[in-house]
């Protein structure tokens, strides 16, 4: 008898890697924004991750618990930021542009925030809301503040500081925002919202405008409207 040729043994597709905890939290903070707290149930953030309720359990013992890790994981670099740019004083532009510049750059890094925060806001009571508030009251209370004197200086009369404060904030969010609305009525692709030259653009927008709010009023000895350093981009 001639000899058994042996077949080859099928070698066993290895399963794909489970998503991590920054995987979970990017797909929470998308669905959180298109729809809030009350409007995903666990089951649709397990079948957008391929995993089971029970395995997202085992990262996170609630939706809670994930609704919260996704608002810390946003929130908290801003209140860094913010707490370290603003000084009692006179504005100071270079410290205005690098505020705006690490802002910006981490909403682009995670650009469903801004709509998950709105969403928060204008809802009617709920844990969301409670969680914002959380977060956002002391550092809107801050701000306020330490803004007080800077803004004094630019004309700004003491009850129109909070509206200032808010206005500044919406400045900031409005455009990552209202991305979507911005492709459909303006015609934009919504990618090329977020590509390199249109981000520098954006960011020479903000300074000019906080610069407006909070800088010398016009005819003010030292009114000398900042100049942005022209970034070459490939984008």
């Amino acid at each position: 008898m001639g000899a058994v040729t042996a077949r080859p043994t099928k070698t066993k597709a290895a399963p794909p890697p489970l998503p991590t905890r920054q995987a979970i939290l990017d797909a929470a903070e998308r669905l959180f924004s298109a729809r809030g707290i009350e409007g995903v149930a666990v089951r649709d953030l397990a079948r957008e991750l391929k995993l089971t309720p029970s395995s997202l359990y085992n990262h996170f013992p609630s939706k809670q618990a994930l609704y919260d890790a996704v608002l810390e994981r946003g929130l908290r670099p801003i209140v860094a930021i913010i707490a370290e740019a603003w000084r009692p004083g006179e504005f100071q532009a270079d410290s205005a542009r690098n505020t705006i510049d690490q802002l910006t750059a981490h909403l682009v890094t995670h650009p469903h925030l801004p709509r998950l925060l709105q969403r928060a806001l204008i809802e009617e009571g709920g844990t969301g809301q409670e969680l914002v508030a959380r977060w956002l009251g002391p550092l809107y209370q801050q701000g306020v503040a330490v803004t007080r004197q800077t803004a004094t200086e630019a004309g700004w009369e003491a009850q129109e500081i909070p509206h200032l404060t808010l206005g500044l904030f919406g400045l900031m969010f409005a455009y990552f925002t209202n991305a979507a609305a911005l492709s459909r009525l303006g015609g934009w692709d919504e990618d090329d919202l977020f590509s390199a030259r249109s981000l520098v653009v954006q960011r020479r927008f903000l300074e000019k405008a906080v610069y407006r709010l909070l800088g010398p009023r016009p005819g003010d000895a030292g009114d000398k409207t900042p100049k942005r350093t022209r970034r070459t981009t490939n984008g």
